[in-house]
Order: structure tokens, then C-alpha cells, then sequence
């Protein structure tokens, strides 16, 4: 009963909390009064506050270049979100959901179509404009979320800006290591992984009720484009540096206090 209490709570502070968030995102977006990056990452901070989402960092988030992280849940999002100043490349279903939809848009999100080639130049395109603008982006290489017990083989296609662009590749591995301050087992994992064709409302309502979970976020050296012989090569390499990272990570385990 306390679990559920709790989580209500958590739910009521989040459609509180949310609206204004949005209005003022929107306000700054259109009538261009300065700095629209903190007004999600301060969201996105608060929102793993209320969840109940703590995160470690290891190395140093990048002010500028093309993220490249493993995905194992919209939480990693969040996560994101609450450390660096950035945009998603998210597929363009994702614009058509309902508030998630607008959340990513006032964000700044970089919407692709995979659907043929002449979408995907036209989203290449773009990617390439706002590299060059020194935003920071962030691509699922996997295109889909996973168990977080392992990654899928990344894909390269939209990688191509960054090496076209010249544009620093950060690989990033994102590890979920705990909940209620002890370590996730492996049948637990999945349950704190959001991937596949699972219903999203149940998932959220369990996360809600399921108490704080312990995140690891490692940033790793940059990537120069320049120093592989095509996109292909490099995301080879960045995906080998989050796969390694990730077995090692899981098990290590997290460091108990």
C-alpha cells in the first residue's frame, strides 16, 4: 500500500510539474530569449529526482559532437538529458506520441526516416546542419532499446555526418546496476529495461512504485573521425568500447556503500 501511495505521488508531480515545463520551453523556443538547453536539462534533473533515478558518471560529458550509447529504456532519456545539453536522433514515429511527442520536439529532437534513401539523406542532412551549429546529439545506434544485459550490432547510416562533418564521436555506455540500493540480478534486469513490444503504462507504473535505481553513465575518450577509414570502421570501434564496457560493468557490479 505504501508502494502505491508513493507512487501516486510521484505520478501527481509529474503532471504537475510537467506543463509549465513545457510552456516555458515553448516560450523560450519561440520568442528566442536566450538559452533554450536549460530548461530540459533542469526537467530532466527534476524528473529523475521524482522517479527516483541516481546517477554515477565516469569521465567527462562533452560540450559538443555526436553521442553514441548503448539503449536499454526511455529512462536512459532522462539520464541524458540531466548531464548534458543535448538533442535525440529518435525515429519519427516518436514526434507522433502522445506528450512524449512534444517533450521531444521542444527539446530540439532530430526526427529521421529510415523509410527510404532520399529520407535518410534528407536526415543526414540535418544532423549535419546542427553538428556543425556545435549542438550535441545523441544516437541510439541500436535503433531499439535492449535487456541491458547486452548490446544489438549498431548501425552506421546516420553516422556518416559526423564523419563528413569531422564531428568528435563520444561512446557512452549506460549500465543499470541497482534498485533499492542493491544490485540488480539478471532476471531483473529486463524488468528495469523497457524494449520489444512491452506495454509502456504498466512498465511506468512498476518503475513508479519499484524505489530508486542506481545508473552508471561512462563517458568515454572521443572518437576524431579522421582516424578511421570510413563511418563503418568507426562504428565497429565505438560499438566493440561500449561492449567491452558493458560486460566489464555487470560484472563488476556496482560498489556497495
Amino acid at each position: 500500500m505504501i508502494r502505491i501511495v508513493i507512487a501516486v505521488l510521484k505520478l501527481i508531480a509529474f503532471l504537475c510539474f510537467t506543463p509549465p515545463m513545457m510552456l516555458l520551453q515553448w516560450l523560450i523556443v519561440k520568442l528566442k530569449l536566450g538559452n533554450r538547453n536549460w530548461v530540459p536539462r533542469f526537467y530532466n534533473q527534476t524528473l529523475c529526482r521524482i522517479i527516483g533515478i541516481k546517477v554515477t558518471v565516469e569521465g567527462n560529458p562533452p560540450q559538443n559532437g555526436l553521442i553514441l550509447s548503448n539503449h536499454v529504456s526511455w529512462k536512459d532519456i532522462l539520464v541524458l538529458n540531466a548531464l548534458v545539453p543535448l538533442s535525440l536522433i529518435a525515429k519519427r514515429e516518436v514526434s507522433a506520441w502522445p506528450l512524449f511527442g512534444s517533450l521531444a520536439r521542444l527539446q530540439g529532437t532530430v526526427f529521421v526516416n529510415r523509410d527510404s534513401k532520399g529520407s535518410i539523406i534528407a536526415s543526414l542532412e540535418e544532423i549535419q546542419h546542427r553538428l556543425l551549429q556545435g549542438d550535441v546529439l545523441v544516437l541510439f545506434p541500436e535503433s531499439t532499446t535492449h535487456t541491458g544485459k547486452s548490446i544489438l550490432p549498431f548501425k552506421s547510416s546516420f553516422i556518416a555526418a559526423a564523419q563528413r562533418t569531422g564531428t568528435e564521436v563520444v561512446p557512452v555506455t549506460i549500465i543499470y546496476q541497482s534498485q533499492h540500493g542493491l544490485p540488480l540480478t539478471l532476471r531483473q534486469r529486463p524488468e528495469v529495461a523497457w524494449y520489444g513490444d512491452g506495454d509502456l503504462a504498466p512498465h511506468l507504473w512498476a518503475i513508479l512504485k519499484g524505489g530508486p535505481i542506481g545508473v552508471k553513465v561512462i563517458f568515454h575518450t572521443a572518437l576524431r573521425p579522421a582516424d578511421f577509414r570510413n563511418r563503418k570502421v568507426l562504428t565497429k570501434a565505438a560499438e566493440a568500447l561500449i561492449r567491452a564496457s558493458l560486460a566489464h560493468n555487470l560484472h563488476a557490479g556496482p560498489k556497495m556503500r
